[in-house]
């Protein structure tokens, strides 16, 4: 038995004083803060600091087989355990082979095994021609099925046409899964070229987002399939939202800390770390994202962690065109989300609901993101007033906006079900319904 004692701990969506017991690698009880227990080992935290339970990213891309010099397992997992991110779920693309089947869903798993620092899930691909595919996906345990609206930017993995993504939903819909949404219409996306950071927004606006939410929105009522907006940019799409939710279609959204924290007026022309698709957009939506945050409609925050290698970010030309698309952020979410949060009023009670409890019940992991008798032992020691000036990361390539970057918050201990997270991978390789 080991006891964990806080002035500040977050439990049951409240800050308060806690003593976590913990028994072997799950919660055994939370108790008053001065409760007397015989445990072999006793920790108190520090004046300064909070306990949270470890943070749930369901938006990260691995990379790894075929990709790996982009990112890896174990390389983003350190970066994870560093910004207090305990589980995350690995997409489908970028990796090679994607994993549109069960046979490149193994590759994958064989891959990650023996390097994973944190616990690690997997999400399935849903691409033209394999509906056929994606029971026996599910049945093999991802979380859910990604598709894309538009091009995803690697020819492996091409997009749903409309017909193609009814197909996918009534295939999900009759085994009760998951489709989560890359949701942008390509007919209103245009070529885009050049320094200008204001000509790539204007090549991706809102309408592209706002079309395709509504087409995913009306085959979701059409088939009762559940679905999951990812990465939302655009704010002009949550009354949409709010009204389908009240009208009983079963979508839940998310944004990521990019979209919450960066703003269109301060991206350098020819910075192409800022790129990302859909785009960063201007001060006004951001202030409405998080009003939509604020109302419930966005449920959660990820990262969309999409690293590659520098060349192919376009550092020495600054063509935002060309560039990848990708914002590497993994290890700094939590002090990203909480700098701006608090400044808008917000508590951290707030923040491990959107960043842990709320993408933990979205792919059905009721032992993750929140501390409770039962659930694992993932917890992490925040300082969330200690400053924080983002320098050395573990992400395999370090290109990040948010380098240098003042920010408030910092994670001074991680621990992975009952243990500190050190140099021993010790990661699991989750499994729908199985954790």
């Amino acid at each position: 038995m080991q006891i964990v004692r806080a002035r500040r701990v977050v439990v049951d969506g409240l800050e308060r004083p806690a003593a976590v017991l913990v028994a072997g690698e799950r919660i055994e009880a939370v108790l008053p803060v001065d409760l007397p227990v015989d445990a072999a080992r006793e920790i108190v935290l520090a004046d300064d600091e909070v306990l949270l339970p470890g943070l749930v990213d369901t938006h990260v891309h691995v990379n790894e087989p075929g990709r790996t010099e982009w990112e890896g397992f174990d390389t983003a997992t350190r970066a994870a355990a560093a910004g207090g991110v305990t589980t995350i779920v690995d997409m489908p693309l970028n990796a090679l082979p994607p994993t549109v089947d069960v046979a490149a869903l193994e590759a994958k798993q064989a891959a990650a095994a023996g390097q994973c620092a944190v616990d690690v899930g997997f999400w399935g691909g849903a691409v033209p021609g394999n509906a056929g595919e994606l029971r026996a996906l599910h049945d093999a345990g991802v979380f859910g099925v990604k598709c894309f609206l538009l091009e995803s930017g690697v020819p492996e993995f091409p997009p749903l046409s409309t017909d193609d993504l009814t197909t996918a939903c009534s295939a999900v819909a009759a085994y009760g899964g998951l489709l989560i949404a890359h949701a942008e219409d390509g007919a209103l996306v245009r070529p885009a070229a050049g320094r200008r950071y204001a000509d790539f927004v204007a090549s991706r606006p809102p309408e592209a987002e706002d079309g395709a939410i509504a087409t995913l929105l009306g085959v979701a009522r059409e088939t009762g399939a559940r679905v999951h907006v990812v990465h939302l940019s655009a704010a002009s799409a949550l009354p949409r939202l709010a009204a389908a939710r009240a009208q009983g279609v079963a979508v839940s959204v998310e944004t990521c800390p990019h979209y919450l924290a960066l703003t269109a007026e301060e991206v350098p022309d020819g910075d192409t770390r800022f790129k990302c698709c859909p785009p960063v957009r201007e001060a006004g939506n951001r202030d409405a994202l998080w009003q939509g945050l604020a109302d419930g409609v966005i449920d959660m925050v990820v990262s969309d962690h999409s690293p590659s290698p520098p060349a192919l970010k376009q550092l020495e030309t600054g063509d935002f065109g060309t560039a990848w698309g990708g914002i590497a952020s993994l290890q700094v979410g939590l002090p990203v989300v909480w700098t701006e949060a608090r400044r808008r009023g917000h508590g951290l009670a707030d923040v491990v609901r959107w960043m842990a409890e709320r993408p933990a019940a979205l792919v059905g992991l009721p032992r993750k993101g929140r501390i409770a008798a039962g659930a694992d032992a993932d917890l992490v020691v925040f300082a969330p007033d200690a400053p924080y000036a983002v320098g050395q990361l573990h992400h395999r390539h370090p290109v990040t906006p948010y380098a240098g970057r003042e920010l408030s918050g910092v994670v001074r201990e991680t621990w992975l079900r009952g243990r500190r997270v050190d140099e021993t991978p010790r990661g699991r390789l989750l499994r729908r319904g199985a954790a």
